[in-house]
């Protein structure tokens, strides 16, 4: 056995043994031994982490076994007598690199790596293929592979593509970011292998157009999650998914034509989740969704240009098992969810962000036939400034949707009319944000202390509440194990220690922003910027600019710290000025 000792093996070694005793104390006590067996196991254990050698010979029954002092004298490695399932556990506690270093130690050591590692991340520029066939023959259990590159610099070509599946028999998920000279060619090349249990593949800022991802969808039977993004040959090329087309055309010049005639349409139920981001071609998923609706349950939507509603009006004409819809920054309004509405009496999660065009009217169509819903996040945010979704679209679906265990509004104007019929409704309410609105006080956190008993998580951001509020919160509440509070500027640190301290089961997460340090809220009204932090009571549910400028952006950080900076240098110049003035005068 030969050693390769690095700077950080020492600690290394100390970390393996320390987390392996544990386990090992677990392993032995699974039987009911008497003392002396008992003595000896916590010997044996003692030895492994380096302790108590020179008191082994005066305990029975130690000879030259696995606590014998002899043995360890003469080996000097204290892990020959575990078994590889030990190592191979305590290496998954390890991060990556310390994971390396640890399997050049010796060659035990890299076997039982080699035969355990899951996942395997690589840098996949064009100078690694010629070392891939080595690399994964070394690793032949992975399950997890990402192959990632950057746009600026070539990557790896089609044929180390093609030559994947061969190498890793049990790849389940893979995943391509900024592999431009990945091409259409090499996911035909990929798929005519048939992955058995790839279930899961993700191409980002790739070179891969339709043709490729259609490919892909005929030949792999086991696939159930795609994830497309950013794909630029996808949006200039023009040309749909169309499965029917290919398959044809597959069964005319494919070799494995007999087995695509029997499997095609199996390998085409499978797919479950469909994730497009950053695409600029609505029309071109239709035959996709079309094909894929009875069997898909989560779709999502992110950033994808062009009108979604006759994507959805087309596509979704027949009931389907869509369990989650997740629309973001997307041109869609009421006749998507009305289309929604009517092809997915299943659906239990909805995300609606920024929707540019969705009203009252489409939330209503949702309460209407969706009453299986657990999950409501809706961002207000409108392109002209106007108040799209109101309160009463929130009410439609408060009052319909009994099963609501989780809501985030963002935007919504929410009052304690509403609040009310949510607490009624709702019993089984858990998790709960309001973000962005003046109409959200001290009054409706009073009320919420009060009403929800089952919440356990409250996040209030940029809202017009103070002291009493947070207060009314923590007295209330009895499930609640998590409060969040974020640029909310009337609450202040003594209210925050009193609540901890209250309250010791309760976290409680302020950030900065929403602390007012003394005799800040006095000159910031003395200097007419920012008004009372008093919550009014007959707000009309409409937000007020002051909290739409710039919302949740990190922008708004910026320019709020650089805002508070050249008030507190006036503030300084004035103070100098009247001192100033003052010894002139004098």
């Amino acid at each position: 056995m030969y050693h390769f000792w690095f700077p950080k093996t020492k600690y290394i070694i100390t970390l393996f043994f320390s987390m392996l005793t544990p386990l090992l104390l677990s392993f032995l006590s699974l039987s009911t031994p008497n003392d002396h067996t008992r003595w000896t196991q916590t010997k044996a254990c003692c030895v492994l982490m380096g302790q108590g050698s020179s008191s082994s010979a005066s305990w029975p029954g130690l000879g030259a076994g696995i606590g014998g002092k002899s043995h360890f004298c003469q080996t000097g490695d204290l892990t020959l007598t575990l078994p590889d399932e030990c190592l191979a556990w305590v290496f998954g506690k390890l991060g990556c690199h310390d994971r390396s270093n640890c399997s050049l130690v010796c060659k035990r050591w890299r076997h039982v790596d080699s035969k355990s590692r899951q996942r395997l991340a690589l840098v996949a520029g064009s100078d690694i293929s010629p070392w891939l066939p080595s690399l994964f023959s070394r690793f032949s259990s992975i399950s997890v592979l990402s192959l990632k590159c950057s746009r600026k610099l070539a990557s790896i070509d089609d044929d180390s593509l093609a030559r994947i599946p061969t190498l890793l028999p049990s790849l389940k998920k893979l995943k391509l970011k900024g592999c431009v000279d990945i091409t259409d060619n090499g996911l035909r090349a990929f798929s005519t292998h048939r992955p058995p249990l790839l279930t899961k593949l993700s191409f980002v800022s790739c070179g891969v157009g339709s043709r490729g991802i259609v490919s892909l969808l005929l030949n792999c039977p086991s696939l159930k999650d795609l994830t497309l993004k950013r794909l630029r040959k996808l949006d200039a090329q023009n040309t749909p998914l169309l499965l029917q087309d290919q398959e044809e055309e597959e069964h005319q010049q494919s070799y494995f034509s007999n087995k695509l005639n029997a499997n095609s349409c199996y390998s085409r139920n499978k797919l479950e989740r469909l994730c497009l981001k950053d695409l600029h071609n609505a029309r071109l998923f239709i035959p996709l969704l079309c094909s894929y609706a009875q069997t898909l349950k989560t779709l999502i939507v992110c950033r994808s240009s062009g009108n979604w509603d006759p994507v959805l009006l087309e596509s979704l004409q027949t009931p389907s098992s869509i369990m989650e819809i997740q629309v973001e920054n997307v041109q869609m309004g009421d006749p998507g969810l009305l289309a929604i509405s009517t092809s997915c009496p299943h659906l239990q999660v909805l995300y609606l962000s920024r929707a540019t065009d969705c009203t009252d009217d489409g939330l209503s169509a949702i309460a209407n036939s969706c009453r299986q819903l657990r999950k409501l996040h809706i961002d207000a945010w409108s392109r002209f400034g106007s108040q799209a979704i109101s309160e009463a679209g929130f009410l439609s679906i408060a009052t319909k949707c009994p099963r609501l265990q989780e809501v985030v509004l963002m935007g919504v104007p929410i009052t304690v009319s509403s609040l009310t019929v949510l607490a009624s409704s709702c019993p089984v309410l858990e998790r709960m944000a309001l973000c962005n609105t003046d109409s959200v006080g001290d009054m409706e956190m009073q009320f919420i202390g009060a009403k929800f008993t089952a919440l356990k998580k409250l996040c209030v951001k940029n809202c017009a509440i103070s002291d009493s509020g947070v207060k009314a919160v923590g007295e209330g509440c009895p499930s609640l194990v998590k409060l969040k509070v974020k640029r909310c500027r009337g609450v202040t640190q003594a209210t925050v220690s009193k609540l901890k301290i209250k309250r010791r089961c309760l976290m409680v997460s302020v950030d900065s922003g929403s602390m007012l340090l003394d005799g800040d809220e006095l000159d910031l009204e003395e200097e007419g910027m920012v008004p009372s932090a008093l919550p009014n009571t007959n707000a009309s549910g409409s937000t007020s600019s002051r909290t739409h400028v710039i919302c949740s952006s990190r922008g708004a950080l910026l320019l709020r710290s650089t805002f508070e900076n050249a008030l507190q240098l006036h503030r300084r110049r004035r103070s100098n000025s009247n001192v100033h003035n003052l010894h002139v005068r004098i």
